[in-house]
């Protein structure tokens, strides 16, 4: 490797918006997030899943929620 090209390889603090802060390793010694893996919506569970085209209710209709139905149309 070529010498004093490469950036420093040290300590970072990684901090969110919700106040959690994790220690790791990085080129910068400081991270702002706005958004972690303890304050996301997929990860904490609290995501809702909107349908609101219908196209959940129209798959249950065609294919007889999930029953072996046969197919109408």
């Amino acid at each position: 490797m070529k010498k004093e090209i490469h950036p420093k390889y040290g300590e970072c603090e990684i901090t969110c918006a919700c106040g959690s802060v994790v220690n790791t390793k990085g080129v910068m010694p400081k991270m702002h997030l706005d958004i972690c893996s303890a304050c996301h919506p997929f990860f904490t569970g609290k995501q809702k899943l909107i349908d609101t085209a219908g196209r959940i209710e129209k798959f249950q209709r065609r294919y007889g929620k999930g029953q072996n139905q046969p197919k109408t149309s």
